[in-house]
């Protein structure tokens, strides 16, 4: 039996050495982030796997930007789309949390969602799409590091270069080519609220651009930008 123990105890030190290191290993990735922009993200790897699965030519649509050279008008649409409090909060929106608990409760589904941008950046730069408790654990651990390490617009600024917008169409620039065969920093207003109102389904609303949802959705945003505040 205290053999028994003794390999248990020491299986357990070795997992919790492991788990140290991974986060180590993601601390150290968060650190060089900061002057140096990532060339690709957990997610846009699945993805570009999944796409090669069907076709071994496949490649994504993607070139980074700096942040001055992204229109002002796609970070507001963003920020009223998806995170209202980013430039406030330290990484967690509480109360919208709360509120889209409540709301999937009463709806019995997931209709909607509390994630910030840190949080949702977090999810794309290192973990799988799968959902799993673990997952969410390691969301939470990675957004307190990007946050601790981080000005606002240094993270706005990886996330506005990493978010899918469509089948292998990865950040501002590549959106606004895709879509509008303009620059990111050329979008007017209502280019980048249809932009943002993509963001929850970009796959889909490449295929239905013109989908009654997505015109509703594009309406709220483009009436709620001149109020969201960016870093």
């Amino acid at each position: 039996m205290k053999k028994l123990w003794s390999w248990l105890w020491r299986g357990t030190l070795y997992g919790l050495a492991l788990i140290l290191l991974y986060q180590v290993w993601l601390f150290a990735h968060v650190c060089w982030w900061i002057k140096f922009n990532p060339t690709s993200s957990a997610f846009m790897a699945t993805r570009l796997e999944i796409m090669q699965d069907a076709d071994p030519d496949a490649t994504l649509q993607y070139q980074w930007v700096d942040y001055p050279k992204i229109s002002d008008n796609l970070k507001r649409a963003l920020v009223a789309a998806e995170d209202a409090k980013f430039v406030d909060h330290e990484g967690f929106d509480w109360e919208g949390m709360q509120k889209a608990y409540e709301k999937n409760m009463k709806k019995g589904r997931v209709v909607a969602g509390g994630s910030t941008i840190s949080q949702q950046l977090a999810k794309n730069l290192f973990l799988s799409t799968k959902r799993t408790p673990w997952r969410k654990l390691e969301e939470a651990a990675i957004t307190v590091m990007l946050e601790a390490v981080m000005d606002k617009q240094r993270i706005f600024e990886i996330y506005l270069n990493v978010i899918e917008w469509g089948n292998g169409v990865f950040g501002a620039e590549a959106a606004a080519r895709h879509y509008y065969h303009i620059h990111a920093a050329q979008l007017s207003a209502a280019q980048a609220a249809k932009l943002a109102a993509m963001v929850p389904n970009p796959r889909y609303y490449d295929k239905h651009r013109e989908a009654s949802g997505l015109q509703r959705k594009t309406a709220i945003i483009l009436g709620r930008m001149d109020d969201a505040a960016i870093p």
